[in-house]
């Protein structure tokens, strides 16, 4: 069926559906949904069945707009609920949704903006007609939401075109002919860096993840130049699991090279992304590298992403839908489930998945209406994978703790991946900090940790309820703390470096490839009272990597001149802070799944852990599994 078809039946539907009293202006497609324009929107809020039963008519998302006549401009609507809503409301941000014609108003007094018995939100709509939403501002407000938000409001005009001819491509005519699917391996298979993986079918390509190699000298990128994906305004859609540069960190390029199409993920995936991918360009240039996009590359993927909620299916192409679900890995971290065709098949994108409940976020997802193949990580696959539990875990950090703070006077160092692990450190360290069990010694964060914090602060609906909760309670949030101290300089990262006092350093980046980590390190690398304490994955041939195995000589380049540093400090590995599952997690992820699949392919692994996970997922549960090498592709049906 056109879309002009479909357009068609909407306006029946329409006929049929809804009386006709009720003012229709116009309907059109916007991304997957039909929307329908309309200067009546009472008649639709007081009967939710109307939007169900066009819905049902229709096989399609409906949604149901007021008329832009009926809402002042979005600026003279920003001044005049300044001008209505009390300054003891303390306004910090709104950002207004076209698509429903709502506005959320953020205020550190929501009590104050929403006025007795309501009425300075009738206020609000009366004189503008923007229905308000009045939400508690985040605790730590974020430079990157807030940029991100008045960047979509500028270009709200080129991503309504956007959206309208998206509409138009995913509701195109399907091909005739043999119907089929199969994944092409382009990056993140027996090896962890680089993910990304293309799910063909004869109506579409959808290319899942796209990320860079950080622990590779030159940053390895997937194979882009694969035929199967030039050029690459052929791909339908990208699919974006989490926000770690392994997994995003190349999108932009896509962009340079003529992608024009859609990123979906959730919100605070899409800020997290756009963050570390602007790092990444400052520290390619710090490097002396030619960075391989440029921002304004990351300004067209932000235009182009489209945020999805937990649980909210979409079409993003002819044939296939998807719905995102919670993964446990970092904040926003998403499952990928795509239903193919009309029932044909269902495949399931893990990401980098936590199959247990942490400090942060519960634990992944693993029930789908279908599920025939599951893609899945292995980072911690390998037989003698197993993490302590997290209780244990705490012990041990704050055993290692101790011993450099309160003995020994030392310092200790914490390489941090600026999203999931530095919070979930923040919060252990800062509770053990509270109740005594640890010296009560300076914490700092340096990098991107601290705006990374504020991003969690913003989304608090992706955190599990108990974190939820603290957050919005001053007294109780732990990321609020005094012992927490944001270094904003270099002369006060020098001023710590050179202290003799005690003191906890979360720096990024995690692997020690680059960042602030390095300043530090140099500094207290020869201090034998002083620790290094690695909480995350580090990759093979990394800084971190060669510290973890005992180096005791480590060589890093400043200003292009090698630097030898002999290392004295001592060096611990805390396990159980990963947010990757670990062995016993991920078959109990798999043998858990309901319905069970039908084939597991195993990436995101060093070899050895890839093959060993897929072998042992076979021999206990019979399942078809196997290890792709890269470039490989495999049918699936």
């Amino acid at each position: 069926m056109s879309v002009e078809d479909v357009l068609k039946e909407a306006r029946r539907a329409v006929d049929e559906v809804i009386p006709t009293s009720v003012r229709i202006t116009d309907i059109e497609f916007e991304g997957s949904t039909v929307v329908i324009y309309t200067k009546d929107l009472k008649e639709f809020t007081g009967d939710s069945e109307v939007v169900k039963k066009l819905a049902e008519f229709l096989k399609r998302r409906v949604s149901i707009r007021p008329d832009p006549s009926l809402l002042d401009d979005i600026e003279e609507a920003e001044e005049k609920i300044r001008e209505i809503v009390p300054d003891d409301a303390e306004i910090t941000d709104m950002y207004f949704k076209e698509d429903t014609g709502e506005v959320t108003i953020e205020a550190k007094a929501p009590g104050v903006a929403i006025g007795k018995k309501g009425n300075i939100l009738n206020k609000i709509k009366r004189e503008t007609g923007w229905a308000p939403d009045v939400v508690r501002a985040p605790p730590i407000p974020s430079k990157t939401v807030k940029d991100i938000r008045s960047y979509l409001r500028a270009v709200r005009g080129e991503r309504k075109t956007f959206l309208q001819a998206l509409g138009r491509k995913i509701n195109r005519d399907k091909r005739k002919g043999e119907t089929f699917a199969r994944i092409t391996a382009l990056g993140g298979y027996r090896e962890v860096g680089r993910s990304a993986h293309l799910l063909h079918t004869r109506d579409s390509k959808i290319l899942v993840d796209c990320g860079v190699d950080v622990s590779s000298p030159d940053n390895g990128t997937p194979y882009l130049n694969a035929p199967e994906i030039i050029p690459p305004d052929t791909i339908d859609a990208i699919v974006l699991t989490h926000a770690h540069l392994d997994h995003c960190g190349i999108i932009p390029a896509l962009f340079k090279y003529g992608y024009d199409g859609p990123v979906y993920c959730t919100a605070p995936t899409r800020d997290m992304a756009a963050l570390l991918q602007l790092d990444f360009i400052k520290v390619a240039v710090g490097d002396g590298r030619d960075p391989p996009y440029k921002s304004s590359n990351i300004r067209e993927a932000v235009k182009h992403t489209i945020a999805l909620e937990y649980g909210e299916t979409t079409d993003i192409a002819p044939d296939i839908r998807l719905t995102l679900h919670n993964a446990g890995h970092i904040l926003g971290s998403a499952v990928a489930h795509m239903h193919i065709g009309d029932g044909d098949y269902n495949v399931v994108f893990t990401g980098d998945i936590k199959y247990d409940k942490t400090w942060l976020f519960n634990q992944a997802v693993n029930k789908f209406p279908r599920a025939e193949t599951v893609v899945m990580e292995a980072t911690y696959g390998g037989y003698h994978d197993i993490q302590p539990s997290r209780l244990d875990a705490v012990e041990q950090l704050k055993d290692i703790l101790i011993q450099h703070l309160d003995r020994a006077k030392g310092k200790v160092l914490v390489p941090v991946f600026a999203v999931g692990r530095s919070q979930e450190v923040m919060v252990v360290i800062e509770e053990a900090m509270r109740k005594g069990d640890i010296p009560e010694v300076p914490i700092y964060l340096d990098g991107m940790i601290w705006e990374a914090t504020a991003i969690h602060t913003a989304y608090p609906e992706f955190l599990n309820n108990k974190l939820k909760r603290k957050i919005f309670k001053e007294d109780e949030n732990p990321f609020l703390s005094p012992v927490f101290n944001r270094v904003d300089s270099m002369d006060m990262r020098r001023e710590i470096c050179d202290s003799a006092e005690p003191a906890i350093v979360l720096a990024t980046a995690g692997m020690m490839n680059g960042g602030p980590v390095l300043e530090y390190f140099k500094s207290w690398a020869g201090d034998t009272e002083s620790g290094i304490i690695f909480v995350g994955y580090q990759g093979a041939g990394t800084i971190g990597n060669r510290i973890q195995k005992g180096y005791d000589h480590i060589t890093l380049v400043e200003g292009g001149s090698p630097i030898d540093i002999n290392v004295k400090l001592r060096v611990h590995t805390c396990e159980g802070f990963s947010g990757h599952s670990d062995r016993i997690q991920l078959l109990h992820y798999i043998s858990g799944m309901k319905p069970s699949p039908d084939r597991v392919l195993v990436s995101h692994g060093e070899e050895g852990k890839c093959t060993n996970l897929a072998s042992t997922i076979y021999k206990k549960y019979g399942m078809e599994s196997r290890t792709p090498w890269n470039l490989e592709t495999i049918r699936l049906y």
